[in-house]
């Protein structure tokens, strides 16, 4: 139960809270690392036996821990395509853990999961793919990967998800895939192993013909093909695969077309690189992680699918006795329905890995509705803009070596000792 007896005053917690962060945010300290042994020390203590109440912990929270947090958030650091929230999404994200914890039920928290889902989905040019909300990147392929691996087996008429895989299997992916797709293969029951990798190019994109030939050999040993997964946007350097090529494979053989845009999918934005994304339509599943190049607060990912009955079929909860009767089925318009716990609203818990999750859809809402796609667009070739920048000041830099020109707002370079130029 949540106790109002204990939480103090919100408004002035938060407001003390509120001018810790905008203290921190000037980065005029020093770096955590370079205090390390001050603030372990005022924090490395035993469990409390008693507490100090919520003032004092407050102030703790101000002094020694904001105090010491990220230099990542830092406008001057460029080490990661993660970096903090933008204003609207720390908002947003606190107002939803106290108004609605939890994503279900028919609150507003609710309905804006459904709706930022379709504004994320407009913007980003697959206006006809219905989605659902997950913690990261790894969650998110992992939700993409499992609609595949089960709508694989029901083409051969095997329900995978009830009854476990009965074969061999393979997932075709490129030397430039993130981790998370052999992660999530083990995940699933298909095995690491059983992630094939494709030979790239010099450019980090997969070899359309190397793929090709990958799947003849495999097609003659009886091994069932799960997906095929595009880079739109590398980790390493930002490198996007030639997307309709391998589109236009994946519907040749009937497979499972999937594209990993957890970084790069937000640069469809620049209209500059619209003939990259060429191709994108052709995706059985795609994801995008709003906390990575569109400011959200860390932990807001985003599954796209053509058909999100297959996630039903996929991660359907079964019946919990707890739950059973406790609320309706019905669409929100049944007349059965006169409270907000009368039902889940959209089941987001059968479309995914998580039962128990924050509501993610109002950070994406509040960052739409302040700056609009509009803003969203400039800060895409802001960025982008920043990458070419540093690219052409490298190769005019005597000590600056320039390995790769950047596609979106990554820059690969090193320096090096000896004059190169």
């Amino acid at each position: 139960m949540y106790d109002h007896a204990e939480t103090g005053n919100l408004t002035q917690l938060l407001q003390n809270i509120g001018i810790g962060l905008d203290e921190y945010l000037k980065f005029e300290h020093e770096d955590a690392q370079t205090r390390v042994a001050q603030w372990q020390k005022q924090l490395d203590i035993p469990l409390p036996q008693k507490g100090i109440g919520i003032e004092a912990m407050t102030n703790e929270l101000v002094n020694h821990v904001i105090a010491n947090g990220s230099s990542q958030i830092n406008p001057g650091a460029s080490a990661y395509i993660t970096t903090g929230a933008v204003t609207a999404a720390t908002l947003a994200m606190t107002a939803s853990s106290v108004a609605s914890p939890q994503r279900y039920l028919l609150t507003a928290f609710n309905f804006l999961e459904e709706l930022s889902l379709e504004w994320l989905a407009e913007m980003l040019g697959i206006p006809n793919f219905k989605g659902v909300y997950s913690s990261g990147g790894s969650v998110a392929n992992l939700v993409a990967l499992g609609g595949a691996k089960q709508w694989a087996f029901e083409q051969i008429g095997h329900d995978a998800a009830a009854d476990g895989i009965n074969r061999q299997t393979c997932i075709y992916a490129s030397a430039e895939c993130h981790h998370t797709i052999q992660h999530s293969a083990g995940i699933l029951g298909l095995g690491r192993n059983s992630v094939q990798i494709i030979e790239c190019d010099a450019q980090g994109r997969m070899k359309p013909e190397m793929l090709e030939n990958a799947i003849l050999k495999n097609k003659e040993q009886g091994i069932l093909p799960i997906a095929i997964v595009a880079n739109l946007g590398t980790t390493n350097t930002g490198a996007i695969d030639p997307i309709m090529a391998l589109g236009k494979i994946a519907q040749k053989h009937k497979i499972w077309y999937h594209i990993d845009g957890a970084y790069g999918l937000p640069g469809i934005l620049d209209e500059r690189l619209n003939n990259l994304y060429k191709g994108i339509e052709l995706a059985d599943s795609i994801i995008v992680d709003p906390h990575k190049w569109l400011g959200a607060s860390v932990g807001v990912a985003a599954t796209f699918v053509k058909d999100r009955d297959i996630l039903l079929r996929a991660f359907t909860q079964e019946p919990a006795d707890y739950l059973e009767g406790s609320v309706e089925q019905d669409d929100q318009a049944s007349p059965k329905i006169e409270h907000s716990m009368d039902s889940f609203g959209i089941p987001y818990f059968d479309y995914g890995v998580e039962l128990s999750s924050p509501c993610r859809g109002v950070v994406v809402w509040a960052m739409l509705k302040e700056i609009g796609v509009d803003g969203m667009r400039a800060r895409i070739k802001r960025h982008n803009d920043m990458a070419s920048y540093i690219a052409n000041f490298a190769k005019n830099h005597p000590n600056l070596e320039l390995l790769q020109e950047p596609t979106l707002s990554i820059c690969c370079f090193r320096y090096s000792l000896t004059p190169l130029i």
